[in-house]
Parts: structure tokens; sequence; C-alpha cells
């Protein structure tokens, strides 16, 4: 795997840090060198949110991603500001239900993934967060699929465990979309 960062960038109230949390707690459950550094504006729910999340197999010198090789955008704000700070040949999973816009960029792999609307329709309405960390398992193959279980375990509060089964299956519905 070497080194992976991933941006993961919405509003707030989208999941954000949750989904970042939930990649920090899989490559720690899977040994790996984490740094997570969420980033939130003052408004919270409806203001911006970001979160920075590194995985690797060597020590994180900083948790400040300024290229990532991954980019998750859940609005187009977020999608507009980061487009262009994905390096070459890396990877933008967008919200296609919230972003009617394209990916400028020719040089990197896009996946539009109707989540907002996917969850919805499947009865986890604030769930595409889950739904997008599914198919960036699946586009991302150093971050794969294994130990996905433990880390929705681990990040899903005990006092909300009745919640993981339908967060699984979120994340099975985007590893599965096409």
């Amino acid at each position: 795997m070497s080194t992976k960062q991933i941006l993961i960038a919405g509003f707030g109230g989208q999941g954000v840090l949750f989904a970042g949390k939930l990649l920090a707690y899989k490559g720690l459950i899977a040994d790996k060198q984490v740094s997570w550094l969420p980033s939130y504006g003052p408004e919270m729910r409806g203001g911006t949110a970001n979160c920075s999340v590194i995985i690797s197999d060597t020590p994180v010198g900083s948790p400040i991603i300024s290229n990532p090789d991954v980019l998750v955008a859940m609005n187009l704000p977020s999608l507009r500001k980061y487009e262009n700070e994905v390096v070459r040949d890396g990877i933008i999973i967008v919200d296609s239900s919230l972003i009617a816009e394209k990916v400028e960029r020719d040089d990197v792999t896009v996946y539009y993934v109707p989540a907002t609307k996917m969850a919805k329709d499947e009865g986890f309405a604030t769930l595409a967060n889950m739904i997008l960390m599914g198919k960036l398992m699946k586009a991302c193959v150093e971050i794969g699929f294994d130990g996905v279980e433990a880390a929705v375990a681990k990040v899903v509060p005990p006092r909300k465990a009745n919640l993981i089964d339908v967060n699984l299956k979120a994340i099975k519905a985007g590893y599965d979309f096409e």
C-alpha cells in the first residue's frame, strides 16, 4: 500500500467525519499507520466539513493533505474546491444525486454514485456517506473490503449498536454499485 491520502468533503450533517473515522479504524484494524483530521466550519450542520485520512505502511509525518490520492465529494462546492488538488491518476468519487456537474479533468478516474438517492430508496436516508465508502473500498484496492465489519463495530457507538447492520448494508450497496 505504501501511503493512501483520502479527503472526504461535504456539508456538515452528511456524515463526512463519521466516514473518515470508519476508514481510520479500518486502517488501524489492518495494522497500518493512520491519521484522521476532521475539519468543519462553525455552523456544523449545513456548514462545510471535510476529513483527511492517511493510511500508510510507514509512520505518518503530518496529518495535512495537500494533494489527495482519493477525493470523495458529497456536494458541489467540495468538488469544485478540491477537484484540481487530486493527484494525477487519482480517484474522485462524486455523489451524483447532489452534484449534476461532471469532473473536468481527464487524468483521474471518476465514479459517479447516486448515493443520496440510493440511500433514500433503500430506506436508510442518512447513510449516503456509507454508500460512498463502499464505492471507495471497491475503487481503491489498497483499502479494500476486508475488516469492514470490525471497523463499523468500532465506529458505531454502543448505544446505537442496532445500526451496525444497516451501515454494513449501505457499505455493501456502494461496493456493489456499478
